[in-house]
């Protein structure tokens, strides 16, 4: 037999690799491991740092309505249960419980004395209050980060109509996007529901006709059906999100356990 071929009983009765070279694959193992965790933390930081400026531009936009912010927590805990009770994709749902609460970041460009006006806007007003979709899409879809791209879609499309009555594009039907045909719905409700600073509340079964008369008007009839389908755990989430006081970082989380099942929030 040629010497320069290694039987499998050589093999078998030598080690493969010096213990010295054993030891540094090893160790070099650990390091790629350790750096690839350590990338993973900064990619989570970058990403948490994202939400964080997001939803600062977002609660000062509300500010100007609302001062507590509430309502933005509230509206991402409602469109992602709306979202699960109309039978889409959890991690759909998921992206847009933190992209709904940016539905109303243009708001930050438009001057209070149009936007906390009492009554009636002139044409001129109007003109200027119904930029602000379009003012929220330029600010938020730029990036090419799937958070951002579904909070300008929100952001755009929440003030379309279902009768192709809205704006700022006048679109109908379904080339509204879901996402912004489940965040006008969401909105109305809990928006009427809430003092502002130009009106009082109006009582949940008020809002709730509201929303009947709407439906296939402003709203697209499934996601109102399904809306008033499950009503009152949706009054009850809301309920509950205000009693908790919860925080953007709740909203981040998710750990809130109502969304996992509506009938939880009762």
């Amino acid at each position: 037999m040629r010497r320069n071929q290694i039987t499998p009983d050589e093999i078998a009765g030598e080690p493969c690799f010096d213990p010295a070279a054993a030891a540094q694959m090893e160790r070099l193992v650990d390091d790629f491991g350790q750096m690839y965790r350590q990338r993973n933390d900064a990619l989570k930081e970058v990403v948490n740092a994202h939400h964080d400026a997001l939803f600062r531009l977002a609660l000062a936009a509300d500010f100007k309505d609302d001062d507590t912010g509430i309502h933005i927590v509230r509206i991402g805990f409602l469109a992602e249960a709306l979202a699960l009770a109309l039978g889409q994709p959890r991690a759909w749902a998921e992206v847009l419980r933190k992209a709904a609460p940016m539905h109303d970041i243009g708001k930050i460009g438009i001057p209070d004395s149009v936007l906390k006006k009492p009554g009636q806007f002139t044409f001129e007003e109007r003109q200027i209050m119904n930029g602000h979709p379009q003012i929220g899409a330029d600010i938020l879809g730029q990036s090419r980060i799937l958070l951002f791209q579904l909070a300008a879609e929100v952001a755009l499309t929440h003030h379309e109509r279902f009768d192709g009555c809205g704006y700022p594009n006048r679109l109908a039907g379904e080339a509204i996007a879901l996402s912004g045909r489940i965040v006008s719905v969401v909105d109305f409700f809990d928006a009427l529901t809430m003092d502002r600073c130009y009106r009082p509340a109006m009582p949940d079964d008020k809002v709730k006709s509201m929303l009947l008369t709407e439906r296939g008007n402003a709203f697209d009839p499934l996601v109102v059906d399904t809306f008033l389908a499950h009503w009152p755990q949706f009054v009850a989430l809301r309920d509950r999100i205000t009693r908790l006081r919860l925080s953007f970082a709740d909203l981040v989380s998710g750990e809130v356990g109502a969304t996992d099942n509506l009938a939880s929030a009762a």
